[in-house]
């Protein structure tokens, strides 16, 4: 790839579209002006001027070509799983030896000592900084900078390492995961990270762009990062395992309200595959959108054939997407109605359909695209994208035809992509748990209280669109304690810290079945099933369900039901 194919990569003027190739290079030959760059056999992003990127491009290329923009989840616990009892048992005293973990979200803070072994050296195997453009990218990715642990070291002995290595984690969410998986004992601080002694693969992604910001109207200032990114940071992960011959357990604690929250997009549908890989357990966590107000769940009403929905938009609100998912195989179609009264009538359910919708009274354009056959889920999509959205209450008539399942879904964004103040008057906590938390074969995590078995207030609840279970395990996940970017320690909340605390356990699990060679083949669909298996369950509630899955993870538990069945190690 020359320079300037590689400057399109990080280009602001070059937009990343997200194409389904499987192996068909002539598929390239439709885009113009282009630069493309191969993910594997089946994906590949394709740079374009950003010129070519109009409010027409789902109905021209379709919704899965733009990448999903994500977000960070999250802005004591090891008694409580069963890790000290396990530690002190001879010959499980699991710590991660020879066991890799990957992170990928903000960096890390690689001075922190409590990724250093004893002699002061790291205990990172690599960073690759999408940030940071170099002569340096990683073999076949083309962008940012990848720092081995030989370029750490140097740094760490250096009065200034962000001179050699100056890579940094300025939001602290990525060292915050890393401290919790696999931190350093620090005794004087009540600290520990789950698998001490594994050592660690860190991306720091690059943040998203701005045309892609724009498209979905999510607010410039807002942490988000791309879909293509994420896919390019799992082959790395994966690959630096693979190179070193070692087991990995990867924690994913990003994510998004965008798809159609059955496990069947391009990224939930990549970490399935890689997850089913032996040698591989990756991690997800399921959110913090349970009591937020931003899902939508309705019925047609038969007798009159629509569902009226509400939506209350907050003052000051920019700007903001809202996705609808029709069940299958219904076709639907909807009115507005404005605060003022002003009333735009049904607009008609065709195979594919763009519409710029404008107001007399208000101020608000509306553009409204409808797929008929969304090609990752096969469903019904109509996806509204408000600019200067008036305050007040927005009325939507939901109008629906077909005779088996008349029921769709409405999400609004995660997190800090739209105000507290802009919800659904009539919401659903349930199918919450964000797109990657879907994903089929992955683990999805939910948090809990360890202070009293509560479940954590705010965790997205399952099950998935299409009523898959998920989440799989609730894990300690409300003020636990972790590592901070001035180095020390502070109380943290959220299912990002619960995916953290998972990872590390499946770090472990890692180390006896591949490392010990007690079940070699070990992967994500086998760490998944030993947790579910050794879950910790209150008689009075029934299994699985919406909020807990199948239960609390405990590690000792799991050992409990499968050591005697085992020759001693």
């Amino acid at each position: 790839m020359t320079f300037e194919e590689r400057q399109r990569i990080v280009s602001e003027e070059y937009a990343d579209l997200l194409i389904s190739y499987s192996g068909d290079l002539s598929v390239f030959e439709d885009f113009e002006d282009a630069t493309v760059h191969i993910v594997n056999f089946f994906y590949a992003v394709v740079h374009v001027p950003v010129e070519q990127i109009t409010e027409n491009i789902i109905l021209e290329r379709g919704y899965s070509v733009m990448p999903s923009l994500l977000g960070i989840i999250s802005e004591a616990s090891l008694e409580e799983s069963g890790i000290i009892r396990l530690r002190n048992i001879p010959n499980f005293d699991l710590r991660g030896q020879g066991v890799l973990v990957g992170i990928l979200d903000t960096g890390i803070d690689y001075t922190n000592p409590i990724f250093q072994y004893a002699d002061n050296t790291t205990r990172i195997v690599s960073i690759w900084d999408q940030t940071i453009e170099s002569e340096n990218p990683p073999e076949g990715l083309y962008y940012g900078t990848e720092f081995f642990a030989e370029q750490i070291n140097e740094a760490l002995q250096s009065e200034n390492p962000l001179e050699i290595v100056p890579s940094m984690d300025e939001i602290g969410h990525g060292t915050m995961l890393a401290g919790i998986a696999a931190g350093n004992e620090v005794p004087e601080s009540d600290f520990t990270g789950v698998v001490p002694d594994a050592e660690i693969v860190v991306v720091k992604l690059k943040p998203a762009k701005q045309y892609l910001k724009r498209f979905f109207r999510i607010p410039e200032e807002a942490v988000a990062y791309q879909e293509n990114d994420i896919l390019f940071a799992i082959e790395y992960i994966r690959n630096v395992a693979f190179r070193l011959n070692r087991p990995i357990a990867i924690c994913i604690a990003l994510g998004t309200s965008q798809g159609a929250h059955d496990g069947r997009g391009i990224l939930s549908g990549f970490l399935s595959l890689r997850a089913e890989v032996p040698g591989v357990g990756i991690v997800v966590a399921a959110g913090n959108e349970g009591n937020d107000r931003r899902h939508y769940f309705g019925e047609i009403d038969e007798s009159i054939g629509y569902d009226t929905v509400e939506l209350n938009i907050g003052e000051n609100e920019e700007g903001f997407s809202m996705e609808l998912w029709g069940n299958s195989p219904g076709i639907f179609s909807i009115d507005i109605t404005t605060p003022s009264g002003e009333y735009v009538p049904r607009i008609a359910a065709r195979l594919d359909e763009n519409r710029e919708v404008s107001f007399i009274f208000e101020r608000t354009i509306i553009y409204v695209d409808y797929q008929m056959i969304e090609s990752q889920s096969g469903n019904q999509l109509i996806l509204l994208r408000f600019s200067k959205p008036d305050p007040g209450i927005w009325r939507f008539n939901v109008y629906g035809r077909g005779d088996i399942d008349p029921s769709f879904h409405i999400w609004l964004p995660m997190g800090n992509f739209i105000s507290g103040d802009t919800y659904f008057i009539r919401s659903n906590p349930y199918t919450t748990i964000l797109s990657l938390g879907n994903a089929i074969v992955p683990i999805t995590t939910t948090a809990y209280n360890i202070a009293d078995d509560s479940l954590y207030q705010d965790a997205s609840r399952g099950y998935t669109r299409t009523e898959i279970i998920k989440p799989d395990i609730a894990a300690p996940g409300v003020d636990i304690l972790a590592p901070t970017l001035e180095q020390g320690f502070a109380p943290v909340t959220g299912t990002s810290v619960s995916a953290a605390h998972t990872t590390g356990v499946a770090a472990m699990l890692l180390e006896w079945g591949i490392v010990r060679g007690a079940y070699p083949r070990m992967s994500t669909v086998d760490l998944r099933m030993f947790m579910i298996r050794g879950a910790r369950r209150n008689m009075d509630i029934r299994y699985p369900n919406r909020d807990w899955g199948y239960g609390i993870l405990d590690v000792f538990n799991i050992f409990e039901r499968i050591r005697s069945e085992l020759p001693p190690l």
